[in-house]
Protein backbone atom coordinates (compact mmCIF):
# COMPACT_ATOMS: atom_id res chain seq x y z
CA UNK A 1 0.00 0.00 0.00
CA UNK A 2 1.29 3.43 -0.92
CA UNK A 3 1.56 5.84 2.00
CA UNK A 4 -1.18 8.50 2.20
CA UNK A 5 -3.00 7.57 -1.02
CA UNK A 6 -6.66 8.54 -1.28
CA UNK A 7 -8.98 6.85 -3.76
CA UNK A 8 -12.33 8.20 -4.90
CA UNK A 9 -15.01 5.66 -5.85
CA UNK A 10 -17.71 7.72 -7.62
CA UNK A 11 -21.10 6.58 -8.85
CA UNK A 12 -24.84 6.94 -8.61
CA UNK A 13 -25.19 3.81 -6.45
CA UNK A 14 -28.96 3.62 -6.83
CA UNK A 15 -29.01 1.28 -5.09
CA UNK A 16 -25.62 0.33 -3.62
CA UNK A 17 -25.13 -3.36 -4.47
CA UNK A 18 -22.94 -6.10 -3.07
CA UNK A 19 -20.80 -5.60 -6.18
CA UNK A 20 -20.19 -1.99 -5.10
CA UNK A 21 -19.49 -3.20 -1.57
CA UNK A 22 -17.00 -5.75 -2.93
CA UNK A 23 -15.17 -3.05 -4.90
CA UNK A 24 -15.12 -0.76 -1.86
CA UNK A 25 -13.51 -3.55 0.21
CA UNK A 26 -10.94 -4.22 -2.52
CA UNK A 27 -10.08 -0.52 -2.76
CA UNK A 28 -9.80 -0.25 1.03
CA UNK A 29 -7.10 -2.95 0.97
CA UNK A 30 -5.12 -1.01 -1.62
CA UNK A 31 -5.45 2.59 -0.43
CA UNK A 32 -5.12 4.42 2.89
CA UNK A 33 -8.39 6.27 2.44
CA UNK A 34 -11.36 5.45 0.20
CA UNK A 35 -14.13 7.96 -0.43
CA UNK A 36 -17.36 6.66 -1.93
CA UNK A 37 -18.77 9.69 -3.77
CA UNK A 38 -22.49 9.64 -4.54
CA UNK A 39 -23.75 11.59 -7.57
CA UNK A 40 -27.33 12.83 -7.94
CA UNK A 41 -27.84 11.79 -11.62
CA UNK A 42 -31.41 13.05 -12.05
CA UNK A 43 -31.42 11.88 -15.68
CA UNK A 44 -31.23 8.26 -14.46
CA UNK A 45 -34.52 8.53 -12.58
CA UNK A 46 -33.16 7.47 -9.22
CA UNK A 47 -35.21 5.50 -6.72
CA UNK A 48 -33.53 6.99 -3.66
CA UNK A 49 -32.42 10.55 -2.91
CA UNK A 50 -28.72 11.34 -2.66
CA UNK A 51 -29.09 11.70 1.11
CA UNK A 52 -30.75 8.28 1.40
CA UNK A 53 -28.04 6.66 -0.72
CA UNK A 54 -25.27 8.28 1.33
CA UNK A 55 -26.89 7.05 4.55
CA UNK A 56 -27.33 3.48 3.26
CA UNK A 57 -23.72 3.32 2.02
CA UNK A 58 -22.46 4.68 5.35
CA UNK A 59 -24.36 1.93 7.15
CA UNK A 60 -23.15 -0.77 4.72
CA UNK A 61 -19.49 0.31 5.04
CA UNK A 62 -19.40 1.27 8.73
CA UNK A 63 -17.16 -1.67 9.62
CA UNK A 64 -14.54 -0.65 7.04
CA UNK A 65 -11.77 1.50 8.42
CA UNK A 66 -10.77 4.53 6.37
CA UNK A 67 -13.91 4.51 4.18
CA UNK A 68 -15.91 7.72 3.94
CA UNK A 69 -19.10 8.52 2.03
CA UNK A 70 -19.91 11.93 0.55
CA UNK A 71 -22.32 13.43 -1.94
CA UNK A 72 -21.13 15.49 -4.90
CA UNK A 73 -22.80 17.34 -7.76
CA UNK A 74 -19.87 18.77 -9.71
CA UNK A 75 -17.38 17.19 -12.09
CA UNK A 76 -15.83 14.06 -10.61
CA UNK A 77 -12.34 15.47 -11.19
CA UNK A 78 -13.26 18.58 -9.19
CA UNK A 79 -14.64 16.38 -6.41
CA UNK A 80 -11.40 14.36 -6.40
CA UNK A 81 -9.29 17.53 -6.27
CA UNK A 82 -11.39 19.01 -3.46
CA UNK A 83 -11.11 15.80 -1.37
CA UNK A 84 -7.41 15.25 -2.09
CA UNK A 85 -7.87 12.01 -4.06
CA UNK A 86 -5.02 10.99 -6.34
CA UNK A 87 -6.84 7.96 -7.75
CA UNK A 88 -10.33 7.24 -9.04
CA UNK A 89 -11.68 3.70 -8.73
CA UNK A 90 -13.90 2.28 -11.46
CA UNK A 91 -15.34 -1.20 -11.63
CA UNK A 92 -15.19 -3.37 -14.73
CA UNK A 93 -17.63 -6.26 -14.79
CA UNK A 94 -17.34 -7.34 -18.39
CA UNK A 95 -15.79 -6.32 -21.69
CA UNK A 96 -18.97 -4.34 -22.41
CA UNK A 97 -18.06 -1.90 -19.59
CA UNK A 98 -14.61 -1.23 -20.98
CA UNK A 99 -15.40 1.08 -23.91
CA UNK A 100 -17.50 3.48 -21.83
CA UNK A 101 -15.07 3.43 -18.90
CA UNK A 102 -12.10 3.94 -21.24
CA UNK A 103 -13.74 7.04 -22.78
CA UNK A 104 -14.54 8.45 -19.36
CA UNK A 105 -11.00 7.77 -18.10
CA UNK A 106 -9.49 9.61 -21.07
CA UNK A 107 -11.82 12.60 -20.64
CA UNK A 108 -11.05 12.72 -16.91
CA UNK A 109 -7.32 12.52 -17.68
CA UNK A 110 -7.72 15.47 -20.05
CA UNK A 111 -9.53 17.45 -17.34
CA UNK A 112 -7.14 16.42 -14.56
CA UNK A 113 -3.85 14.88 -15.76
CA UNK A 114 -2.70 14.09 -12.21
CA UNK A 115 -5.77 11.97 -11.37
CA UNK A 116 -5.10 8.30 -12.12
CA UNK A 117 -7.90 5.86 -12.88
CA UNK A 118 -7.66 2.34 -11.48
CA UNK A 119 -9.97 -0.37 -12.79
CA UNK A 120 -10.96 -3.11 -10.37
CA UNK A 121 -12.85 -6.28 -11.18
CA UNK A 122 -15.48 -7.49 -8.73
CA UNK A 123 -15.65 -11.02 -7.41
CA UNK A 124 -16.96 -13.43 -10.02
CA UNK A 125 -20.26 -13.79 -8.17
CA UNK A 126 -21.01 -10.10 -8.79
CA UNK A 127 -19.70 -9.80 -12.35
CA UNK A 128 -23.22 -9.58 -13.83
CA UNK A 129 -24.68 -7.34 -11.15
CA UNK A 130 -25.68 -3.71 -11.60
CA UNK A 131 -28.08 -1.30 -9.91
CA UNK A 132 -30.49 -1.21 -12.85
CA UNK A 133 -30.95 -4.99 -12.74
CA UNK A 134 -31.51 -4.92 -8.99
CA UNK A 135 -34.16 -2.19 -9.31
CA UNK A 136 -35.95 -4.03 -12.13
CA UNK A 137 -36.04 -7.33 -10.27
CA UNK A 138 -37.16 -5.64 -7.05
CA UNK A 139 -39.87 -3.58 -8.80
CA UNK A 140 -41.29 -6.75 -10.32
CA UNK A 141 -41.40 -8.50 -6.96
CA UNK A 142 -38.34 -10.71 -7.43
CA UNK A 143 -35.92 -11.56 -4.64
CA UNK A 144 -32.79 -9.44 -4.42
CA UNK A 145 -31.53 -11.02 -1.20
CA UNK A 146 -27.77 -11.53 -1.50
CA UNK A 147 -27.46 -8.88 -4.21
CA UNK A 148 -27.53 -5.84 -1.91
CA UNK A 149 -26.42 -5.13 1.67
CA UNK A 150 -29.09 -5.79 4.34
CA UNK A 151 -29.77 -2.08 4.91
CA UNK A 152 -30.42 -1.57 1.19
CA UNK A 153 -32.69 -4.63 1.06
CA UNK A 154 -34.81 -3.24 3.89
CA UNK A 155 -35.06 0.17 2.25
CA UNK A 156 -36.00 -1.43 -1.09
CA UNK A 157 -38.76 -3.41 0.63
CA UNK A 158 -40.12 -0.27 2.20
CA UNK A 159 -39.80 1.87 -0.92
CA UNK A 160 -41.29 -0.68 -3.30
CA UNK A 161 -43.55 -2.57 -0.86
CA UNK A 162 -42.07 -5.77 -2.28
CA UNK A 163 -44.58 -8.53 -2.83
CA UNK A 164 -47.60 -6.37 -1.97
CA UNK A 165 -48.20 -4.58 -5.24
CA UNK A 166 -46.38 -6.85 -7.67
CA UNK A 167 -48.47 -8.41 -10.47
CA UNK A 168 -48.80 -12.21 -10.55
CA UNK A 169 -45.71 -14.02 -11.85
CA UNK A 170 -47.38 -15.32 -15.04
CA UNK A 171 -48.37 -11.79 -16.03
CA UNK A 172 -44.84 -10.50 -15.34
CA UNK A 173 -43.29 -13.22 -17.52
CA UNK A 174 -45.65 -12.65 -20.43
CA UNK A 175 -45.51 -8.87 -20.18
CA UNK A 176 -49.34 -8.77 -20.16
CA UNK A 177 -51.41 -7.03 -17.54
CA UNK A 178 -53.33 -9.44 -15.32
CA UNK A 179 -57.03 -9.82 -16.16
CA UNK A 180 -60.00 -11.00 -14.11
CA UNK A 181 -60.84 -13.88 -16.40
CA UNK A 182 -58.77 -15.89 -18.76
CA UNK A 183 -61.66 -17.24 -20.86
CA UNK A 184 -61.12 -17.06 -24.56
CA UNK A 185 -63.62 -15.15 -26.67
CA UNK A 186 -65.84 -17.35 -28.80
CA UNK A 187 -65.14 -17.15 -32.53
CA UNK A 188 -67.89 -15.62 -34.68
Amino acid sequence: MTEGRTALFPGTFDPFTNGHLDLTRRAARLFDRVIVAVAPSPAKGTLFTVEERVEMIQMATRSMRHVEVVAFADLVVDCARRLGAQVMIRGLRAVSDFEYEFQMALMNRRLSPSLEVVFLMPSQQYSYLNSTLVKEVAKLGGKVTGLVPAVVLERLKIRLALGAAAPPRAARRSGRKPTRTSRARPKR
